[in-house]
Parts: structure tokens; sequence; C-alpha cells
């Protein structure tokens, strides 16, 4: 690596001339701005779910979802406080929706994914179409499509907010628009995309090639039937476990095209082979207790709790029984720009595409 330039008396009277002019010099930057490996401020960081459902309660007893809009608790990243990011793209939050409360109608330039985690019977509402929520299921909510939330159970609702809101921030991108009632309109009926979309089969002139899957609910109880299935075949890989991603049916794509959606089974003593990965991802234990060595950070999580894990940080989990994990990540927009990274072990900085 070449040496950073010397400053001197000449070249910080050239420096402060050019500032006058909006320049600035390259050289005296470029260290910064171009490193050798992922630099970021995102820090490890574990959200205890109790301690998020009791400051959840509290705020339930403050404010409705109605006049909130959403009545969100942010998970706000250590190294990036202020910023309502939980990774230097992505965001994250806990909604609750009480018993009788709506989450008013609006729309977005975001894309929003949900993972339920406590609660049975409440509903989201995409573009006219209903599908009941159960803990575990992932739910989508398209850029641009019209979403409420509604609770007739007696019971709370709380789910995981994942959406792409720095990323589109720092595209200057975002839009809102607020529906002129409540909840909008149902033109479809209940499990309408499912049946169409979602028993590995299309409309006969369905044209391929939408960004988002057409599925905007993978339920739980299917995913993790399939992770069980295949966990006979007895093939764990030694950084995941047995890892599965949410498709797109009509693509094979991620269901997602800024954020990727991930399933994954670890058994009983399981401990992964250390994996680092350029994109940032956000954890949360659906199923079972274990740790998770980020970095030199350890963190032990159980049912409901949620962590980060940075850009190109390594990882290894290990379950005290058998665990089932659902993260999220940026992974679909670095694929596409071709910059996706990982390191396997043992294997370095190797390129998806190389």
């Amino acid at each position: 690596m070449a040496a950073a330039p010397v400053d001197t008396p000449e070249r910080q009277a050239f420096y402060a001339k050019i500032d006058k002019s909006h320049l600035t010099p390259l050289w005296t930057s470029l260290a910064a701005l171009i490193t050798p490996e992922p630099k970021s401020p995102c820090r490890p960081h574990l959200w205890r779910y109790q301690e998020i459902r009791a400051a959840m309660m509290e705020a339930g007893a403050l404010i409705t979802a109605r006049e909130a809009e959403r009545r969100v608790l942010v998970l706000e990243n250590p190294g990036l406080r202020g910023q309502s990011k939980i990774t230097t793209s992505l965001y994250a939050g806990v909604q609750m929706v009480l018993p009788g409360e709506t989450a008013p109608a609006h729309r977005h330039s975001q894309s929003a994914l949900r993972f339920v985690l406590e609660g049975s019977g409440a509903h989201t509402s995409v573009d006219g179409e209903r599908t009941m929520m159960e803990v575990g299921d992932f739910v989508i909510t398209p850029s641009g499509a019209w979403h409420d939330h509604g609770n007739q159970s007696r019971d709370p609702m709380l789910w995981l907010d994942g959406l792409d809101i720095p990323l589109i921030q720092f595209l200057d991108a975002s839009f809102i628009e607020h529906h002129s009632e409540d909840v909008q309109k149902l033109t479809r009926k209940d499990g309408d995309s499912q049946a169409r979309y979602g028993a590995n089969m299309l409309p006969v002139d369905a044209i391929a090639g939408r960004l988002t899957s057409p599925i905007f609910n993978y339920p739980y109880a299917r995913s993790r039937d399939a992770l069980e299935k295949m966990r006979r075949a007895n093939e764990w890989d030694s950084c995941h476990g047995l890892k599965m991603r949410y498709t797109n049916p009509e693509t094979g794509g991620h269901a997602m095209p800024t954020i990727g959606a991930f399933l994954q089974l670890l058994p009983k003593g399981f401990k992964t082979s250390p994996y680092r990965a350029t994109d940032a991802s956000v954890f949360t234990a659906v199923e079972g207790h274990g740790r998770s060595r980020i970095g030199e950070t350890l963190v032990e999580w159980g049912p409901k709790d949620i962590f980060v894990v940075p850009s190109w940080q390594k990882v290894e989990h290990e379950a005290d029984e058998d665990a089932v994990l659902f993260s999220f990540s940026d992974r679909p927009v670095q694929e596409k720009l071709g910059i996706w990274r990982q390191n396997r072990g043992n294997v370095q900085n190797v390129f998806e595409g190389s």
C-alpha cells in the first residue's frame, strides 16, 4: 500500500484555496473511500425479545396504532444510533397491533417484510388480498403496494419488520401515500395468491419477471416441514447447517429485489464452521437455544431474540438443541451488482461468480 502523501504548507494552502470552489483532493481521502476490506460502523448486537416485548406493552398504553400509524420500536444498531438502521442498508423494528386495532392503509416505495414473532389470528392486507398471520410466517409487502394490518384476536400481535429504508433513502427515491380509508377494499379472496402461485404451478399466461414474489405469505408450517424432510438427506453444510432461501416462483430468484430472506435448521450439538460474507445479516431465533460468535462478540440467543452480524465479520453458530433461525440481508442487491463475496472457513476472498 502506498504511503499517504505528506502534508506541506504549500499543499495545505492549495487545499484551502480549492475548498472555496467546492473541490477536494482525492489523494487525502482515497484510503478511507476504497478500503482493502469492508469497514463499517455496524456492530454485532443482540436484542432480548422479552425486553422488547415489555417496552412494546408500555408503548401500547401510551399511543394507539392509528395515532402512531405504525406502532414500532426501531432496532438501532449501537454503531449507527440516531439513523434508524440495523445495518448500513437495512432497517428493522418490532411492530405491535393490539386486539381490535387497525394500522391504517398506506403505500411507499420501500419494500417490507414481516416475520411473525407472537400471536395468532391477526391479518395483513396487501393490494386487495388479506392473509392471516401465524408465528413464523414470512410476509412480503412489495414496493408501492397498499397495505394495512388488523387484529381481531384477543391477544397482541407482534412481528419483526425489515425494510430497505436506508437504501431507498440513499438513492433519494422515497415516497409515501396514505389511503383515503383506514382499511383498503378487498378485491381477492383469502388465499388467492397462494393458490395461483404457491403450488408449483403458474397461471398459463403468467408473464414471468416481476421483481417481487406474487406470493406474499410463506407460512412457517410449510417451510418448517420442508426443512424437516430435508434433514433426512443428512446433507449438512458446514457453514450453515441446512439453510434455504425464500424464492419468487416466477423467476427462481430472491422473493424480494432488495432483501434476501432465509430459514435454516441447526440440529442439536451442531457447530458451524467460520463464515463471513459482505451482506450484513439480521437473525431471529424461531426455535431453540444456542450461541453465535460474531468476530470477538459472543451472543447467547433463544426464541424470538434478534441479533445482527455486520458485513465481513466471521460468524459461528452453535445449537444447544434443534434450532431454527430466520435471517434477512441485502444480498440480492449485492448479487445484482456483482459485488457479493463470501469466505467459507479457510477459503479466502471468494467471489460468488468466480
